[in-house]
């Protein structure tokens, strides 16, 4: 019972990666986006999937956590994409 309810929380949670994530490929810009808040998402997924490698917890558990870092990481990767494309519009604008 303890995993299935672990699985809900990660399935709340990972529903709102693809919405960041699509958000972040059409406002093509990374005002309102904090790379703090991202790396500590990521940090928490990494010491979740530390805690069950290390409990020797392998279950189905840890394909929703893998699933929602890799989300948050591809919404990481478009921060930095998008901070590169806010650089050049100033440039432009100048």
């Amino acid at each position: 019972m303890a995993q299935f309810l672990e699985v809900i929380m990660l399935v709340c949670f990972g529903f709102s990666w693809p919405m960041n994530i699509i958000k972040s490929l059409q406002v093509r810009s990374a005002k309102g986006k904090s790379l703090p808040f991202l790396c500590l998402i990521m940090l928490g997924y990494v010491a979740g999937l530390g805690s069950k490698i290390i409990s020797g917890n392998i279950t189905y558990v840890v394909f929703f956590y893998i699933l929602n870092l890799v989300m948050v990481f591809a919404d990481f990767c478009l921060y930095w994409r998008n901070r590169a494309l806010d650089a050049a519009r100033e440039n432009t604008d100048r």
